[in-house]
Formats: C-alpha cells, structure tokens, sequence
C-alpha cells in the first residue's frame, strides 16, 4: 500500500466524534450508519465498539440491525497500535467495497490496553495520525467515537490534532515528530554490547531465554531485531537489555531512516519480503520506537 496521495486530496474520509452519554453516542452513530446503508456500490457498514454500546445500536437499529456490522470493540483490537493497522488494512483487503469503500465506526478500548499509560496513549494516537497518510488512497468513511467519559480530556484534545474534521488537525509527520520528540529512558548501564554489522538471531536468542523469555518468546523476539537489522542495513552495533517480558534491543545504524511511515505500511502479501522486517517488529514487538540522531539512528524493539 503506497501512503499517496496527500490527506488533502485523499478520498480516505477520516472524522471524529466525541460524547459524554449514550444519547449522544446515537446521535452520531445512527446517522453515520444510516449514511452508510444508502451509499451505493458498498458493503455493510461495520461498528467497532464497547459491548454496551453494541447493544444501544442494536435496540436502537431494530431491523436494520441485520445489515450492520456489530464488533465488540476487545475482538478487534486485540493488540498493538501496529496491529490494529494490520487488522484493519487486512479486513480492508478482503471486504471493503471498490476502490476501498465502506462506512466503519471505530473505537478503540481506550479503558484498556490503548489508554493504560501516556506511553500507550501516544502509540495510539500516532496510529490515528498516520491513518491519514497509510489509508490516503482509499475510499474508506471512517467514524472515530471517543467516549469522554473513557478516554478522558487528555486523550480526546490529542486525538482531535490527529482528525481533518476538528479544526485542530495537524499534518501526520509533525505530529508524529512531535511525539519523537519525547526523550527516551536512557540505557542501562548493564546493557550488553553487540559490535556490528548485527548481532546473529542465535546470540539474540540466547540472551533473550538467559533474561527469562521462554524459548517460543525468545525465538521469536530474535527473529523480529535480525530482521529489522536486515531492513536497517550493517549496524553500528546493538544493545541489549531488560528482563521478561520486557526485554529490549536497540539497534544503532549510522544512517537515518527518514520516514514516519517505516514499518507501519502494511506489505503486498502474507509473506514477509526484503525490506519489510520493521513491519514484523512492529506486529511482534509492543513498542519499536525509530529516533533519527544526526546522521544516523537507533530502533528500540521492545518485547513485551
């Protein structure tokens, strides 16, 4: 998928509503499904959202309720902010309508995984920006609900920088820049060393079962820092710390990766191609994190 064109010309229609009680959740929710169920030449809408809400819809939808799609909001993101672009570039691929249309409501568990710490809050609200850029081409509505009474001041006044539709929208790379900017825990002072150009899967693996990943979750952490040093090109070198679940790989390059969308653009096929071992990382890893520095630049895979 090629993130073009530009958001301002993008047929991706990307909007966002906020609300405080269940009233006014239907009030936007009905009209963008009804929306939905008269635009020709799509396939059902589909609503992503908590149980609770599910349920509101689907009183609320009576008959038509059949031609919705109800998703409960835990079995869609289930993961990652990377994953959840995997989950939906993936139900895009196989059910959205020509040239990518369809209506989606989305919501993400902001009382769970996506809203359980700044540091999560900001992976999510990356993903929400560069939606913009990784879904450009295609012409998917896509409604984003935040429950204020979930999510909270903070996250919703982020999230509306990340929507063309607030009047507060900010360019995808900015934002995302502005989040990079965030300095990093430094190293620990333990932290092992591996000279370039990388270090190999089995030593990876090794330290990884040594610091207490079992050996399914070490094999697994190695296969994801070898192949985002494939990506990367030959390696200053690669650090290594933490203990399981969390444990870290920061690969250092001497050359910059220069691109915000790197490896959250979701490959042609299944199969893993050269070139897209940082689209692994971020699929097996909770958190990759590209800080270009100067000339060069580090990639922090964390494990867990």
């Amino acid at each position: 998928m090629t993130p073009q064109p530009a958001p301002s010309q993008s047929p991706f229609d990307h909007r966002m509503a906020v609300y405080a009680t269940d009233d006014e959740f239907l009030a936007t929710a009905l009209p963008f499904l009804a929306e939905a169920l008269a635009a020709p030449d799509e396939p059902p809408p589909v609503a992503i959202a908590a149980p609770a809400s599910l349920d509101l819809l689907r009183d609320a939808l009576g008959t038509d309720a059949k031609d919705v799609g109800l998703v409960p909001h835990t079995e869609w993101y289930t993961g990652s902010a990377a994953n959840a672009i995997a989950q939906g570039a993936g139900y895009l691929a196989a059910n959205a309508g020509p040239g990518g249309r369809i209506h989606l409501l989305m919501e993400p568990v902001w009382g769970g995984r996506a809203g359980r710490s700044p540091r999560e809050a900001a992976e999510w609200i990356r993903y929400e920006a560069l939606a913009n850029l990784l879904f450009a081409p295609l012409a998917t509505t896509a409604l984003c609900a935040y429950d204020a009474r979930v999510a909270g001041p903070a996250i919703v006044a982020a999230a509306r920088r990340a929507h063309p539709d607030t009047g507060v929208y900010e360019d995808p790379v900015r934002l995302a820049a502005e989040l990079d900017a965030v300095p990093q825990p430094p190293a620990p002072a333990d932290a092992e060393w591996f000279p370039g150009p990388a270090p190999t899967g089995n030593a990876v693996r090794t330290w990884a079962a040594a610091c207490g990943l079992s050996a399914a979750d070490a094999a697994l952490f190695a296969t994801a820092v070898t192949e985002a040093a494939n990506t990367l090109g030959p390696l200053d070198g690669a650090l290594l710390w933490g203990e399981a679940p969390e444990c870290v790989a920061e690969l250092r390059t001497a050359r910059r990766v220069d691109d915000p969308l790197a490896g959250f653009v979701p490959p042609p096929s299944a199969e893993l191609e050269p070139g897209q071992g940082l689209w692994f990382a971020r699929q097996v890893c909770a958190y990759v994190d590209v800080r270009d520095e100067g000339e060069g630049a580090s990639v922090r895979l964390q494990y867990g």
